[in-house]
C-alpha cells in the first residue's frame, strides 16, 4: 500500500477529497464517525446521499471482506445511491480490481461487496455479517424491513446509518430520532444550513409547496400526516407508565 493510500485509508475525508468531493463540516463528521448507530435527518439536496455513498466505497476499499448493504423504499432509490457509489469508484486515481460489476452490486478483489436492495424484508434475510448498512429515505421504508436487518449487524458489530427527510410522525425513522436513546448519533441539517442552496431558491420552493410540506422537506420537521384524526403529541399524552393493571 502506498503512503497516500494509507493516509486515505485512515481518513475518509482525505479519500473524499481525492475523488473530487470537498465535504461540509457535518459531512466530514459522518465520514469519520465509527459510531454504531447514526441517523441523518437532512433536507432535500443537502448532500446526504453523496456522503454515504463515499462512506460505503471507503469501507469496501479499505476494509477487506466487508459487506455493505444499501436499502431504500424501492429499487429505484437504492439504484440512485448505488450509482453514486459507482461514480465515486470511477473517480479514484488508482481503482481497486473488481471481480463483479452490475446494476446492483460490486465485488472487489479484496473480498468486499457492496449490494443494493429494495426495502423489502424478504429480500435481505439471506444476508449476514453486514459491516455497514445504509437505509436511504428511511422515513418511507417499512418497519418490517428495519426489524429484518437489525440482527445482521450483531455478529459483525456493524454500523447502521439511517438517512432521510421526515415523512410524518410515524415509523422507525421518527421513533429512533425522537426516542431511540443515547446510542444514536443524530445529525440534523436544514436547507438553510447548506451553502449550495440559495435563500431565494428556498423562498420560491416555500411559495410553490406551502409551509407544511416546506417545513418537512427543507426544515426537517416531523409534521402530522393528513390522515391523522389526532396529533402525535396528543396520542402520546394518552399513555402513562404509572397505571397499575388490575389483577
Amino acid at each position: 500500500m502506498f503512503k497516500g493510500d494509507l493516509m486515505m485509508a485512515l481518513d475518509p475525508v482525505r479519500f473524499s477529497r481525492s475523488i473530487g468531493i470537498e465535504p461540509d463540516g457535518w459531512q466530514a463528521d459522518v465520514l469519520r464517525t465509527e459510531g454504531k448507530r447514526v441517523i441523518l435527518n437532512c433536507s432535500r439536496q443537502s448532500g446526504k446521499s453523496t456522503t454515504t455513498a463515499t462512506k460505503a466505497l471507503h469501507k469496501a476499499v479499505y476494509t477487506p471482506n466487508s459487506l455493505v448493504l444499501i436499502g431504500s423504499p424501492g429499487m429505484r432509490q437504492s439504484g440512485e445511491l448505488f450509482r453514486k457509489v459507482r461514480h465515486a469508484y470511477g473517480q479514484m486515481a488508482q481503482r481497486p480490481t473488481l471481480l463483479e460489476e452490475n446494476k446492483t452490486s460490486l465485488a472487489f478483489a479484496n473480498g468486499s461487496r457492496i449490494v443494493s436492495l429494495p426495502g423489502e424484508a424478504a429480500t435481505v434475510r439471506g444476508y449476514s455479517g453486514v459491516n455497514l448498512l445504509l437505509i436511504d429515505e428511511s422515513a418511507q421504508v417499512d418497519d418490517a424491513f428495519y426489524h429484518a436487518v437489525l440482527p445482521m449487524l450483531i455478529a459483525s458489530d456493524g454500523q447502521l446509518v439511517l438517512m432521510s427527510t421526515p415523512f410524518g410522525k410515524r415509523g422507525f425513522f421518527h421513533s429512533e430520532w425522537a426516542t431511540g436513546g443515547d446510542e444514536w448519533q443524530r445529525t440534523q441539517i436544514t436547507a438553510a444550513m447548506c451553502p449550495r442552496i440559495k435563500p431565494e431558491q428556498l423562498e420560491r420552493q416555500r411559495q410553490s409547496m406551502g409551509d407544511l410540506f416546506f417545513s418537512q422537506e427543507y426544515e426537517c420537521e416531523f409534521v402530522e400526516t393528513d390522515a391523522q384524526a389526532f396529533s402525535y403529541d396528543l396520542i402520546m399524552r394518552a399513555f402513562t407508565d404509572e397505571f397499575v393493571p388490575l389483577l
